[in-house]
């Protein structure tokens, strides 16, 4: 892609993913399974740590309808793993599993707490949060 000062800029990147990487604005919204291939949920965001830069969570969404009553689920980033055959990320939890977890609603400002990414992590069997 070669520079033209004539065509207005879009201010997009020239590729949002390559073999390894992938923009944000693609793992938003990208379908999650459990293993057996049941769609448990869709990713909402994902949480990054400030300091070490490396990605903390990603935050599901499931439940409700039409995003009334819709609670947002953290996962330890590192219990997601991308699975091509089914076009997003499979987790190696249940859907009740994840009804019994740490969740908040839109409202809620969870992360305030300091303690919440322990509880998250201790629910799914992993160390304390990065």
């Amino acid at each position: 892609m070669t520079y033209n000062p004539n065509e207005p800029s879009t201010n997009e990147p020239a590729t949002d993913e390559t073999h390894r990487l992938i923009a944000s604005n693609k793992v938003e919204g990208t379908a999650v399974y459990s293993p057996d291939g049941e769609s448990i949920g869709s990713v909402h965001n994902f949480m990054v740590d400030k300091v070490s830069g490396k990605v903390s969570y990603a935050v599901l969404s499931f439940g409700g309808f039409l995003g009334i009553g819709e609670r947002y689920h953290p996962l330890p980033w590192e219990a997601l793993k991308y699975d091509p055959d089914f076009g997003g990320y499979v987790v190696n939890v249940t859907r009740d599993q994840l009804e019994g977890a740490p969740s908040y609603a839109r409202e809620d400002d969870p992360w305030s707490d300091p303690k919440y990414g322990t509880r998250v992590h201790g629910h799914y069997g992993y160390g304390g949060p990065v």
